[in-house]
């Protein structure tokens, strides 16, 4: 198997590193590299010079601004993104909803919304988990009931990510009651402004705001906003999870992750030598970096399998990729807390009336909000449970 670049994959992966680390502000950059919450404006003008260069919807049809770029290219724009600390493009437009309305929306829909989507001039959010239906998501509950040339919502969504910042939702409604499951529901594309729309923040352990309540209450949507045909929004939304999981391994991101530790464990103490010289922080570091170069090698395999295989057909290594990414995510927030210490007790992240000098160095203020919220790494995307199961089916053949 040959895992060598060509010369001009070379050439366009020097390409790309330019790119992201001369022409994405700095102070964005160093936000992620830092691990600090990005704002809508943050997420917006990144993007924004993405879609300027072509390469925010690089996964979407030529036609709608994509590239037809091979496996290899996709990797390198995605390791040295991740590695420049470049915010990865919005997902909820560009991996999530983009390309639904790409496959299967009228051409209204895909002149309506794909150029503003691809751009950020509509911000989107994923209406999908409910109470109650959220690993079994086919029992989802809210209802949309046709009258004449509108659907009339009702119901509540949960756990919808950046709400407080969307424009737009996109929604899996049922729209059959007496229908199986899967049968009755509909992928309906709903304006935030709406009358009859609530959103409510949900606070996190981390003491974030990044994900909401949404409830809706007599919501009356045009029936022009129905993507695809009715009762057909489970074929889209298990579309829709496939393109989620792109990338989901972050690998450039946890390189970033394992200099940035380094880099601070060279500045703390230990017995009156630096950190990064312990020998038991050493061993532990260096056991991340094994892993984390196997994974390298693994999604490097993956890539060059990509390379013979039908386009659009997925690796089942790919969930080996989900699996390791995430845990490897974990343990580096995990030596990220190890590196800052005692500093990292204290919750310092800004908030309204707040005007206490932070406790200890500046980069420890973001070590227990980062380990707190990396606890969902190992579950959005599909659970780790579920990739061990996909591993043990589809590689090892039990």
């Amino acid at each position: 198997m040959d895992l060598s670049f060509t010369e001009e994959e070379r050439a366009f992966r020097d390409e790309a590193r330019q790119f992201f680390r001369t022409q994405v502000p700095a102070a964005i950059r160093a936000k992620v590299a830092v691990g600090e919450g990005l704002t809508r404006d943050d997420m917006i003008t990144s993007q924004r010079i993405l879609n300027q260069h072509g390469w925010a919807t690089v996964n979407w049809p030529v036609e709608w601004g994509g590239k037809d770029w091979s496996a290899v290219q996709v990797y390198l724009y995605q390791d040295e993104m991740q590695q420049a600390g470049v915010p990865t493009p919005i997902a909820f437009n560009v991996s999530m909803v983009g390309p639904v309305i790409a496959q299967f929306g009228s051409q209204a829909q895909k002149r309506k919304f794909l150029p503003p989507t691809a751009n950020a001039d509509i911000f989107w959010c994923q209406g999908f988990s409910e109470p109650g239906s959220g690993s079994d998501l086919a029992s989802l509950r809210t209802r949309a009931e046709r009258q004449g040339d509108t659907y009339v919502v009702n119901g509540q969504k949960i756990w919808t990510t950046l709400a407080q910042y969307a424009d737009w939702i996109f929604c899996l409604v049922r729209t059959d009651p007496v229908a199986k499951k899967q049968e009755g529901i509909s992928f309906l594309l709903i304006d935030m402004q709406t009358p009859g729309i609530t959103v409510r923040p949900i606070v996190t352990i981390d003491g974030g705001r990044e994900v909401n309540e949404v409830f809706f209450d007599n919501v009356v949507v045009p029936v022009e906003n129905l993507v695809g045909q009715e009762n057909k929004g489970w074929d889209y939304a298990k579309f829709l999870l496939g393109n989620e999981r792109t990338g989901i391994a972050r690998v450039g991101l946890s390189k970033a992750r394992v200099a940035r530790i380094k880099e601070l464990a060279a500045l703390e103490q230990s017995g009156g030598r630096p950190l990064i010289a312990d020998p038991r922080f050493q061993e532990k570091l260096a056991a991340v970096e094994v892993e984390l170069k196997a994974l390298e090698m693994t999604q490097l395999r993956v890539v060059a399998d990509e390379r013979k295989m039908a386009k659009g057909r997925q690796n089942p290594a790919s969930s080996i990729l989900k699996l390791k990414g995430s845990v490897i995510q974990q343990q580096l927030t995990e030596l990220l807390m190890e590196v800052v210490g005692p500093f990292a007790l204290p919750y310092q992240r800004d908030f309204d009336g707040n005007n206490e000098p932070v406790i200890g160095p500046d980069y420890a203020t973001e070590a227990a909000p980062m380990y707190f919220n990396y606890r969902k790494v190992s579950i959005y995307g599909g659970s780790n449970e579920i990739q061990r199961n996909i591993i043990a089916k589809a590689i090892l053949g039990l």
